[in-house]
């Protein structure tokens, strides 16, 4: 593991997945990770009911990660892969909070109450009759990401808004700055690349999923899901970190 990444959802991350991809950071572990690849939800279920993590296990094949839910353990990644370095994206936290109420909390509002849009139920159910663990979905970021990063109170704007600066502030003290960038996507290549000791690329920094483009992403995930059955793969005897 060479970066851990340290920011909520909803603060670049889908860019910067792409982007450390781009520079030979990757594979990038990112929520999407996790809905491809259906098995992954109980892994972190079951971190979230308390059981013993097994990292090397959870992200072998992996040299980076960002986005929850592994930003909900950021704090224990950077212990455990003390040699990584730690990316902490960051954004205006009036435009973060109306960007994730818009899209991780109305998804999660939606598939407790059931009220999704008609085409996301039936692709749901679809996928959920060939994926057995898709369902614990909704459990699994609700336990980490809205009850335990955002402390159970995402419905509280303010409180959610101090509870994203203070995140940020924790960060900045618990790892030395060295060890640290504390990063816009809107800054680009040259603080990143500088930061991980890479050239820049000769290409534009990737712009991805706005809140459009997060529900399509998701349908076509959904459909992928449907399409095909991904054989869970094997553990390495031993993965190197």
């Amino acid at each position: 593991m060479k970066v851990i990444g340290a920011g909520f959802g909803r603060t670049g991350t889908a860019s910067l997945r792409t982007a450390l991809e781009m520079l030979g950071q990757g594979p990038c572990y990112h929520m999407r990770a996790v809905i491809e690849e259906p098995f992954r939800i109980r892994q972190w279920l079951d971190v979230a009911e308390g059981a013993p993590p097994d990292w090397d296990t959870m992200l072998a094949g992996f040299q980076s990660a960002v986005d929850w839910p592994s930003a909900a353990y950021w704090r224990e990644l950077a212990e455990h892969y003390p040699e990584a370095k730690v990316l902490l994206t960051v954004r205006d936290p009036e435009r973060w909070y109306e960007s994730a109420n818009a899209t991780i909390f109305a998804a999660n509002r939606q598939a407790w109450g059931d009220r999704r849009p008609l085409l996301r139920r039936i692709l749901g159910r679809l996928a959920m009759r060939r994926h057995p663990e898709l369902p614990l979905f909704p459990t699994m970021t609700r336990k980490i990401v809205l009850e335990g990063a955002l402390e159970g109170r995402s419905a509280d704007k303010a409180y959610t808004l101090g509870l994203f600066e203070r995140h940020i502030e924790e960060v900045k003290a618990a790892i030395p700055a060295d060890r640290l960038l504390v990063y816009e996507v809107r800054e680009g290549w040259e603080p990143l690349c500088a930061f991980l000791g890479v050239p820049v690329p000769d290409e534009p920094f990737p712009r991805e999923n706005d809140r459009e483009a997060f529900q399509r992403a998701y349908n076509r995930v959904l459909l992928r899901l449907i399409l095909h059955r991904r054989a869970r793969p094997q553990t390495p005897a031993h993965a190197d970190s």
